[in-house]
């Protein structure tokens, strides 16, 4: 009986740890792609913030010009 028991119990262990290593490589995918996922949205915040900044200087390039050519034209009439 005890025989019985043990060979029961270690099927049972060893299909537990089956289970275990089956679970824990899933979840090391899913985990690798959402790390992929969020490297690629972290480009994509990058890019974007590269270029909100980027058209900012630009309009505040084009303001100054557009002051210094205003302030240009007061002295010569002056």
């Amino acid at each position: 009986m005890a025989k019985k028991y043990s060979q029961s119990a270690h099927s049972r262990l060893d299909s537990h740890e089956k289970l275990c290593r089956i679970m824990q490589k899933e979840t090391h995918d899913k985990i690798e792609g959402l790390a992929k996922q969020i490297a690629r949205l972290e480009k994509i915040l990058i890019g974007a913030a590269a270029l909100i900044i980027s058209g900012l200087g630009s309009a505040l390039l084009q303001l100054i010009n557009k002051w210094y050519i205003k302030i240009k034209v007061v002295f010569v009439k002056i």
